[in-house]
């Protein structure tokens, strides 16, 4: 796995893969204004020439968020995550963030179980924030990570 700064001719792969991770994918538009964004970042997991997972951050005035992380259901469990978590958070420490945040679904023990052991501590809650098809919508759990100092 080669772990790389995710470029605007990445922006098909980024949807492929955020559709396949989410109920509520993002477009195109979407990911591309992200990555394009001041203080946005995003870095791509690939296996030769396929996209096995990215992660979308932004680092403003000390503080950074992770946007998002999707990885290939078809490679989860494999170290991938926990790899665009550990890059994300250096490329955040690098542009001046001391803390990283991030919001995750309350319902995702998976991702829960990731970012917990990553360091992330929970800091907040936002009630009925992620939409569920067909059902309530699920809680989100704002977590952080304190950075050193770059």
């Amino acid at each position: 796995m080669i772990l790389r700064p995710a470029q605007a001719s990445d922006v098909q792969a980024l949807v492929r893969l955020h559709a396949a991770a989410f109920d509520a994918a993002w477009s195109e538009a979407d990911l591309r204004g992200l990555l394009e964004a001041e203080g946005g970042f995003g870095v791509v997991a690939e296996d030769g020439d396929r996209a096995l997972g990215f992660i979308l951050c932004r680092a403003a005035a000390g503080e950074a968020e992770v946007l998002t992380l999707a990885v290939d259901p078809a490679v989860r469990r494999r170290g991938c995550g926990r790899a665009l978590v550990e890059v994300g958070a250096a490329g955040a420490q690098t542009r001046g963030a001391l803390s990283l945040f991030l919001e995750v679904a309350a319902d995702n023990p998976a991702a829960l179980g990731l970012y917990e052991a990553a360091g992330f501590a929970r800091v907040g809650l936002r009630r009925g924030y992620y939409p569920r098809p067909g059902g309530p919508a699920a809680d989100a759990l704002v977590l952080a990570r304190a950075l050193p100092p770059a």
